[in-house]
């Protein structure tokens, strides 16, 4: 369940260049289903389109944070590398942290609110 207020990032790693929660829920649905085309499905965007930000965050990080497996009798596939799990955890970790934060500091002014709403 989401806490609100809550932080909603993008990280700039230049002018063009952003990882933000779509990026990361593209992994981690890679991660949930082995799967880039049922990843790319369940946020309603092409497969090519999920390459193209699979391959951003390649170029963000220096090294593939997916991996794939050509399709045969087995069938291919997809996982995020060690590295993709690494970035998922350390945004959700600075997301959880920077929402905790606002909440801290917020925490005053929407108690005055509060109190203003219950006396009018």
């Amino acid at each position: 369940m989401k806490r609100f207020p809550r932080a909603a990032i993008k990280v700039d790693f230049g002018t063009e260049v952003r990882l933000g929660p779509g990026k990361v829920r593209l992994l981690e649905l890679i991660a949930e289903t082995g799967s880039i085309s049922e990843a790319a499905r369940q946020m309603e965007m092409s497969y090519r389109r999920a390459w193209l930000l699979i391959d951003e965050v390649n170029g963000i990080f220096g090294k593939p944070v997916v991996e794939t497996a050509t399709g045969g009798a087995g069938g291919g596939g997809a996982k995020i590398t060690p590295l993709g799990e690494a970035v998922v955890v350390a945004f959700r970790t600075i997301e959880n942290e920077a929402t905790e934060l606002i909440q801290l500091k917020l925490a005053k002014l929407l108690t005055q609110r509060e109190r203003a709403r219950r006396e009018t």
